[in-house]
């Protein structure tokens, strides 16, 4: 999501104010810092960055500072920063053109709506896109900091969307990524008036686009993984089987405290129906140890979990204290000490799986979209449950989908040679 907000504000500038994009620093006029809060060391990074940028910039040079920092800490960046020529929070990206030239400029309005913006194309990737279907959270999780940065929730006219994706496949996307806080909560609220719909619809709209060969999303909340949305995950063969299912705590205990909606036996059911209708999907998650109420019991409900569902990737945290949060006021019985073991226990089974699982691969024919140059004359993609694989292979195979046999596997990538 970051990522695309980035592109969002690299094309406007370009298209609006003719910035174009330098990897040299010292040669910059103008230097972006985009954040995020989810966490608190990245928030920490900001100053330190701040302060070393602002000894390597060259005279007259502007620094701006946009996303979610800045939608929650808004003017302080500049009082405690002073060389900061601007704040644009995440919610009002498009209106880097305007602000770019007023020094001191703070807007941070988590009320803006851009749901009906047309971005300036990004022109970032000529093979894949993303689309945001949504901007803001209505989710009330008490550990989380995004309903307080990326403001309440609305979605992206279908049309839109539609019209967005289109033009990009004529100019030669093969793929998109959907990204959404919960894309599949779409559909609930449009600021344009347009009537209610659902993300199931959504994806069988996108579908129907000529060319486009491959659908991504991220992230599903496992709360709204009803039955329709998943039969249609596991039928549309231009839906990539691979799924984000943000876990976060495996005990319905903590799950309940974090104001997650759902229950450690739904989470498996929804997980385990997703697994049995597609033998080959790859399943990735997020999880929090030490939550504040986390007891040992919590945790192995959390490790049971991960060993029932054998995810295939864990983004794994410990939990951090972020400001506005309802978790905030509760008195933690998890030490430091005791959240780092139970991170470390986390990431050890995870490495266990991880191997095994991806070791399965190998003498399988998988369809993979090469994207990146290599070094030693080698190619990687994706392939279409999203694991990276590594063939022989020069530029001429950039863009393409091709049948590749799996002939060999290490923890994280897979190797192989085209058919």
């Amino acid at each position: 999501m970051n990522s695309l907000d980035s592109e969002h504000l690299m094309s406007e500038l370009k298209t609006h104010k003719d910035y174009i994009q330098t990897d040299n620093i010292s040669d910059a006029d103008l230097i972006i810092i985009n954040t995020c809060s989810v966490r608190e060391k990245p928030v920490q990074k900001l100053f330190s960055e701040l302060g070393s940028l602002n000894k390597v910039k060259k005279e007259g040079a502007k620094i701006g500072v946009c996303g979610c920092t800045a939608s929650h800490l808004g003017k302080d960046i500049i009082k405690r920063a002073p060389y900061v020529d601007f704040v644009l929070g995440a919610r009002n990206v498009s209106k880097i053109k305007d602000i770019v030239d007023i020094k001191g400029a703070v807007e941070v309005d988590l009320d803006y709506d851009e749901s009906t913006y047309s971005f300036a194309s990004n022109g970032h990737s000529i093979y894949k896109t993303s689309a945001n279907i949504s901007i803001g959270c209505d989710k009330e999780c008490t550990y989380c900091i995004v309903p307080f940065t990326r403001g309440d929730e609305v979605s992206i006219p279908l049309e839109l969307l539609v019209s967005q994706i289109q033009k990009s496949v004529e100019s030669g996307v093969v793929e998109v990524m959907l990204l959404g806080q919960n894309v599949n909560n779409y559909g609930k609220r449009f600021s344009d008036g347009s009537t209610k719909s659902s993300f199931t619809h959504l994806l069988k709209e996108i579908s129907k686009i000529d060319g486009l060969q491959r659908i991504r999303f991220t992230s599903p909340h496992p709360l709204h993984m009803d039955d329709e949305f998943i039969e249609e995950f596991a039928t549309n063969p231009k839906i990539c089987k691979s799924i984000h299912m943000p876990l976060q705590s495996g005990s319905t205990k903590v799950l309940k405290e974090m104001k997650r909606g759902y229950t450690k036996e739904w989470f498996l059911n929804r997980a385990l129906k997703i697994k049995d209708l597609v033998p080959d999907v790859r399943i990735s998650t997020d999880i929090i140890v030490g939550f504040p109420t986390e007891s040992h019991e919590d945790f192995l409900d959390t490790m049971d979990v991960i060993e029932k569902v054998r995810f295939d990737q864990i983004f794994n945290f410990k939990y951090s204290p972020r400001p506005n949060t309802a978790a905030l006021s509760l008195e933690s019985i998890v030490s430091d000490e005791e959240a780092s073991k139970r991170l470390e226990e986390v990431i050890t089974l995870h490495k266990i799986h991880q191997e095994e699982l991806l070791h399965q691969n190998i003498g399988k024919t998988m369809k993979v979209l090469f994207e990146e140059l290599k070094p030693n004359s080698e190619i990687s993609g994706f392939s279409d449950n999203y694991i990276q694989v590594y063939v022989k292979g020069s530029e001429e195979l950039l863009g393409k989908i091709l049948d590749v046999k799996i002939t060999g596997a290490t923890r994280t990538v897979l190797k192989g040679e085209i058919i």
